[in-house]
């Protein structure tokens, strides 16, 4: 498996130990915005700051999540997710389920806001 690195300097490091030997790191950065080729990835493993609760993993994100998170930060609806992504709307939920389960939201802003708030995505 493909990764990408997220997260400060040393909560990468910590993170660069725990992977299994089957993991290639292909890139490391601060936030989502910074990764480049994320089409090459499987996955991106983030390693979020501080706060207590927010010491945790995240359950990486496929690209395509990540495409679907962008625009549903820009506010569209599932039928124009589907459109400009070219998927169907079934995609589209079923990608949004996976996200609202992977950032542990509750609704399409809280995804958003935590999106934010994890360095995912910027507005």
């Amino acid at each position: 498996m493909r990764v990408i690195l997220v997260g400060p300097p040393s909560r990468r490091a910590r993170l660069r130990v725990m992977l299994p030997d089957d993991v290639e790191v292909v890139e490391e950065v601060e936030t989502m915005t910074e990764a480049r080729g994320v089409a090459d990835v499987d996955a991106y493993v983030v390693a979020r700051s501080a706060p207590a609760d927010e010491g945790r993993l995240v359950d990486p994100l496929t690209p395509r999540e990540l495409e679907v998170l962008a625009q549903l930060a820009d506010g569209l609806s599932n039928k124009a997710i589907a459109s400009r992504l070219g998927i169907s709307d079934e995609t589209v939920k079923f990608h949004l389920s996976a996200i609202f389960g992977k950032l542990g939201a509750s609704n399409r802003t809280d995804a958003v806001r935590q999106a934010l708030r994890k360095g995912l995505i910027e507005l």
